[in-house]
Order: structure tokens, then C-alpha cells, then sequence
């Protein structure tokens, strides 16, 4: 009984710290529109990046900030967060 207990707790665990790595920006349907290509290497010049953000949901746009002003979190999208940092994070 006691090992069952083990186990699932470790299970829960798992998933739910597995959830919390995974951000905004990790989430590929929240970059797709800033990247010129599927792989997602090349971004968008710094009008059509502006757009995209300009045309983005607040609270998705909140979460990318906040993510973006997180250092480890950032750091796999140093160049995507700089742009928008550029921005200023501003709905323009």
C-alpha cells in the first residue's frame, strides 16, 4: 500500500512540474506569428514582429513579458525576447 502511495504521489508530481516548464513561450501556436518559417529560426522584420504583438491578446501578452524578464526562462528565446523587450512590451 505504501509503495502504491509512492508511486502516484511521484506520478503527480511528475506531471504537474512537467506542466510548469512549458510556457508561452514554448507554446509554438504563441510564436508561430513572429518566425517567417515553420522551424521557427528566422523572425519577421521589426514591422511585421510589431504587428503580430500589437495584434496578440493582452494576457498573452503579459505571459510572454513575464516570461521574457525571467532569466532562465528567456534564455532558450534570447533573441525573441530582446525584440520584444525592444517594444518595450507596448501594445502598439
Amino acid at each position: 500500500m505504501n509503495f502504491k502511495n509512492i508511486f502516484l504521489g511521484a506520478m503527480a508530481l511528475s506531471m504537474v512540474s512537467g506542466v510548469a516548464l512549458a510556457g508561452a513561450l514554448d507554446e509554438p501556436t504563441n510564436m508561430a506569428p513572429f518566425f517567417t518559417d515553420s522551424s521557427m529560426k528566422t523572425m519577421k522584420p521589426e514591422a511585421d514582429f510589431k504587428a503580430a504583438w500589437a495584434s496578440m491578446p493582452k494576457d498573452k501578452q503579459d505571459m510572454m513579458m513575464k516570461e521574457c524578464q525571467d532569466a532562465a526562462m528567456s534564455k532558450p528565446h534570447a533573441e525573441f525576447c530582446a525584440n520584444l523587450m525592444a517594444l518595450g512590451g507596448a501594445n502598439k
